[in-house]
């Protein structure tokens, strides 16, 4: 299934927890406080905890701060812990959803499984969207472009200064300095490393011998920092500097972005365009409820930027416990419906029309 393109603006870092204030249904009656039978978007009471993608922080951050104008007698906690401290809190039943820039992988999907309870299934909700973001501190280059194999070469600690010739290759007639290059990398468990190491995996298979994963796969070299934010400051703070992070992180930071390399062989700039090129090409690969996507990052598509990842909440597609259900269906719902205007602002991209569509219907199906 094709996914239109969506704009990406520039982010801010709003707070974290919030309790919720006051709100009113359509027909101006109170909600009932039974969660087995409340619909989507209605206003329930009670306390959600959830945790997990720090690449989705902002975005959270925004809807618990929205939803707070619309609903009362709730509170809702999203903590940023990383993607795999997330579900590893899911499936232990701590979380009531988990935040995750990459799927449940075949050795997670049992254990989620079974939290939801015998014969349910924990299920992927796409709620933000967003590129990821090369960043790079270096006097005097601001206009680097990097193909797939010089970043693996990169990232792998085989090119280890700035006028390295894979770099030089990359950038005819540019002075580079022969500065040393600091990779910096998350030290977490992190969705948005599974996403990189994917690209490089799926792009520089001959420089980039690691295959994907959570966790960063060589044990020394470059610096390895917790969280977006982490990797963010660290590079802001250090010449020489390069690191991976999702789009509204760089925002925030002020951070130069460098051109990427896509598979129709042009070095493109990170924009809302060009992202929203590399989404169209993505597919919807779950059955039924599940909504996992899959990313074409060798897409030939003119102008794309091809690192993009998908955040998903997992959540029990039946099986979340009574007195939690309405809770998660309106506020998950909220995020899917009114909540995807607000990733405008925040150097996200909204879902496609259809992809909403879909998400939407599964929230009223939670049970």
């Amino acid at each position: 299934m094709k996914l239109k393109r969506h704009g990406i603006l520039a982010g801010v870092v709003l707070t974290a927890t919030l309790a919720l204030a006051a709100c009113g249904t359509d027909d101006n009656t109170t909600p009932g406080t039974d969660s087995t039978s409340a619909a989507a978007g209605d206003c329930a009471t009670g306390k959600l905890t959830a945790q997990g993608s720090t690449a989705q922080k902002n975005a959270m951050d925004q809807w618990i701060k929205d939803y707070a104008a619309k609903c009362s007698g709730a509170s809702i906690d999203y903590q940023g812990t990383g993607s795999g401290a997330g579900i590893q809190a899911f499936t232990a039943g701590t979380a009531d959803f988990a935040g995750s820039d990459s799927a449940l992988k075949d050795e997670e999907k049992p254990g989620a499984d079974a939290r939801c309870g015998t014969g349910n299934s924990a299920i992927h909700l796409p709620l933000v969207i967003g590129p990821v973001a090369v960043v790079y501190n270096l006097d005097g280059v601001t206009n680097l472009q990097l193909s797939p194999a010089t970043l693996a070469k990169i990232f792998s600690y085989q090119a280890t200064t700035w006028n390295d010739p894979a770099i030089a290759a990359d950038n005819p007639g540019v002075t580079l300095p022969g500065t040393a290059i600091l990779a910096i990398h998350r030290a977490d468990s992190s969705g948005t490393t599974d996403n990189f190491t994917k690209y490089l995996s799926k792009t520089a298979a001959a420089d980039w011998t690691f295959g994907n994963a959570k966790e960063w796969p060589l044990k020394e070299g470059g610096q390895g920092e917790t969280k977006s934010d982490g990797v963010a400051s660290a590079v802001k703070a250090n010449k020489g500097a390069i690191g991976y992070v999702e789009w509204s992180f760089a925002q925030v930071n002020g951070l130069t972005k460098a051109k990427v390399k896509n598979g129709a062989g042009e070095y493109t700039e990170l924009t809302a365009e060009s992202a929203g090129k590399t989404i169209e090409s993505a597919k919807v690969t779950g059955t039924g409820d599940d909504l996992k996507l899959d990313i074409d990052y060798n897409t030939t598509a003119p102008g794309a930027y091809p690192i993009v990842l998908v955040t998903y909440e997992i959540v029990c597609g039946k099986g979340t416990p009574a007195d939690k259900l309405a809770l998660v269906k309106g506020f998950l719902a909220h995020a899917a419906g009114d909540g995807q205007t607000a990733l405008t602002k925040l150097g996200y991209a909204p879902l496609p029309a259809t992809v909403a569509d879909k998400v939407k219907t599964a929230i009223t199906n939670l049970a």
